[in-house]
């Protein structure tokens, strides 16, 4: 059998899916589950939304799948359950099953410094830049990390990076003068600019949203000997089945993948440049661990789903059930938290690449102590709760979402439907 025709076989081979479930027997009311496309519905006819997707699993089996609205709104093309999105920010989840693959194969402790592995982040530096409040006079220095960066503080965001990065005695951009992320540089490339760069935090001190998890990307390469693409490829999206997961969407799933849609100022939406929308449709050079990856909500789910089960979906082990305990564990305590929505949310802390609700009451938020979740720069998110055996994936296109509450409704609204 030729190349081209083995490809096409596998290619037409129907996805893997969770096992579906009537409500009931998944202990959701669908009366109240009916008040999520209620919901969706009023935000699509309102133009506040094109199309989205939500799903919830519970107990391992699938009660809610439905979707809302257009894949494209100017073509009047119906949703999909199987359409593409950008997912951002939650390729970072998957960036940290990778890391703890290789952690558990002893390739290193979360405690080694990272400049054992990628020597380039030996001797860093962290920018001291303060301003006068009396007379407004800026003061810039450098002085020494007083620690290396450790690679449980990437995991946890405590690197002493962060995304904007430092500004230089001018007051500009040192990350911009440095092209950090170039077009057409690779991982290894990317971190020897970015280690050129002085931190912007000492290593430990604070919880900073940051290119942490990218830097994640680069030692996975380093420690397996392959790129990141390949390793996602082959240790986590093939074993789970996520067919339609990749750095990037193939042209015969171009038909699939969603519009890409902007906010308005008063809450509408437009649609996203030509450019924007051509976003993922080419392999890159530069597999960004961080925020790279486009996916379909159920191979979300069946990766959500292999972290609930503790590390195993269908026979295959990705992850000891001790690993997944760790990485949903607080790794901040007290720490003080700048930028990075959940984790800095009353309530709520940060394991390994995750927000992790250490209070609902203090949340303030319908949810159970232990959950844990990210979401994505255009709205994506997603949820993982062991006490209520539930996964919650929600799926949008808008960029930037801030602020928006789509994704914060779906799970109020998922989680006031459990009925048993």
């Amino acid at each position: 059998m030729n190349l081209a025709l083995l490809v096409l076989l596998v290619q037409s081979l129907p996805a893997e899916v969770l096992p579906a479930a009537s409500p009931d027997q998944t202990g959701l009311s669908r009366e109240r589950l009916a008040r999520i496309a209620r919901t969706m519905n009023q935000h699509v006819e309102a133009n506040h939304v094109s199309g989205a997707i939500g799903l919830i699993a519970r107990r391992g089996k699938i009660g809610y799948f439905e979707t809302y609205g257009f894949q494209d709104k100017e073509s009047a093309k119906p949703m999909p359950k199987d359409a593409i999105f950008r997912i951002y920010s939650m390729t970072k989840a998957i960036t940290g099953v990778a890391v703890m693959t290789l952690y558990e194969e002893g390739k290193f402790f979360l405690t080694d410094p990272l400049s054992k592995y990628l020597p380039e982040f030996a001797s860093m530096r962290v920018a001291v830049d303060k301003t006068d409040p009396v007379t407004g006079t800026r003061t810039y220095y450098t002085v020494p990390a007083e620690r290396p960066i450790t690679i449980r503080d990437l995991l946890r965001h405590t690197s002493g990076l962060d995304y904007a990065g430092p500004k230089d005695e001018q007051g500009n951009l040192i990350f911009t003068q440095l092209k950090v992320q170039e077009p057409g540089i690779n991982l290894a490339e990317m971190m020897k600019r970015l280690a050129k760069a002085p931190l912007v935090h000492q290593p430990g001190s604070t919880f900073h949203y940051s290119l942490s998890i990218d830097v994640l990307g680069r030692l996975v390469e380093v420690a397996s000997g392959q790129p990141l693409d390949q390793f996602f490829e082959e240790r986590i999206f093939r074993p789970l089945g996520m067919k339609d997961t990749a750095f990037y969407v193939p042209e015969e799933k171009w038909n699939r993948l969603v519009t890409l849609d902007t906010p308005n100022p008063d809450g509408t939406i437009r649609r996203s440049t030509a450019a924007a929308q051509d976003s993922y449709k080419r392999k890159p050079s530069l597999f960004l661990g961080g925020a790279g990856v486009a996916s379909t909500a159920m191979d979300y789910a069946r990766f959500c789903q292999m972290l609930l089960n503790g590390g195993d979906l269908d026979g295959k082990r990705l992850l000891s059930r001790k690993s997944v305990e760790l990485m949903a564990t607080d790794h901040l305590g007290e720490l003080p938290r700048i930028g990075g929505g959940g984790a800095v949310q009353q309530g709520y802390g940060f394991g390994l690449t995750f927000a992790v609700n250490l209070d609902p009451g203090r949340a303030g938020s319908l949810g159970s102590k232990g959950e844990y979740n990210w979401g994505g720069a255009a709205g994506t998110r997603f949820w993982i709760d062991p006490k209520e055996q539930m996964v919650g994936v929600f799926m949008i296109n808008i960029l930037p979402h801030t602020n928006l509450p789509y994704g914060s409704e779906f799970k109020l609204l998922a989680y006031q439907s459990i009925a048993d």
